[in-house]
């Protein structure tokens, strides 16, 4: 049965919305329970993210695919799984629950809704960081989802865990992400000043991974319906 736009939307609101709630929470949480162990802060926040975006990865996907992140929807678009007259409205309700998503963490814990970030996270590093993490979690994606659909919520869930630690970043990957977390001065946010070049890295992670998968994974052998995945 083919699900409705709206249907579709509302599940990538949803889903971002829950995802940055719990990035947002569990940073908040690690770093008031932590003692300042910023280590015990950071594994804390990278269980908690991966956990919640597998449970979430499971509940939506079968929904809208369950992207939570224009650069998935970009991606598939470019390979033809999902239109491009899908591709914009996917991505406006991601930033939309991304924001919201946020806002909901500060008040559960008495913080203010939005507050502009001083969290410097800057310099070529990081901004390599973003690209090869973006890169890495398309890949996943793609191929599981080409080879062995069921394990694809599982080994997204394992990657992002794994590239919290990997990359000195510590794996945004999600422009959407990126946005709502310039709004949050706490543990896991970003300075404004600092949002345009992990983008930068993230979308060249992007064309990356869509110009190679294109070689890897080419369309009379992956197909794709054109509206989702």
């Amino acid at each position: 049965m083919t699900t409705s736009l709206s249907r579709r939307l509302t599940a990538e609101f949803l889903g971002t919305l829950f995802l940055l709630a719990a990035i947002t929470g569990s940073g908040i949480m690690a770093e008031r329970l932590s003692g300042g162990n910023v280590d015990i802060a950071l594994l804390a926040n990278s269980i908690a993210t991966g956990a919640a975006l597998l449970a979430l990865i499971l509940t939506f996907g079968s929904l809208s695919g369950a992207h939570f992140n224009p650069a998935v929807s970009l991606a598939q678009a470019f390979r033809n799984q999902l239109s491009w007259s899908y591709t914009f409205f996917y991505i406006t309700s991601q930033i939309a629950g991304a924001f919201v998503g946020v806002f909901s963490a500060h008040l559960m814990f008495g913080l203010p809704g939005f507050f502009i970030s001083r969290h410097a996270r800057s310099g070529y590093a990081q901004i390599f960081s973003e690209g090869m993490a973006t890169f890495g979690l398309l890949l996943v994606i793609m191929c599981c989802s080409r080879f062995r659909a069921s394990t694809t919520p599982h080994a997204v869930a394992a990657y992002i865990t794994g590239a919290y630690w990997f990359t000195s970043s510590t794996s945004f990957a999600n422009p959407a992400v990126t946005l709502a977390r310039s709004v949050s001065d706490t543990f896991v946010g970003i300075r404004p000043s600092d949002v345009p070049g992990f983008l930068l890295g993230q979308f060249a992670g992007l064309a990356i991974a869509v110009f190679l998968c294109r070689w890897l994974l080419p369309p009379e052998i992956s197909g794709g319906s054109g509206e989702g995945r």
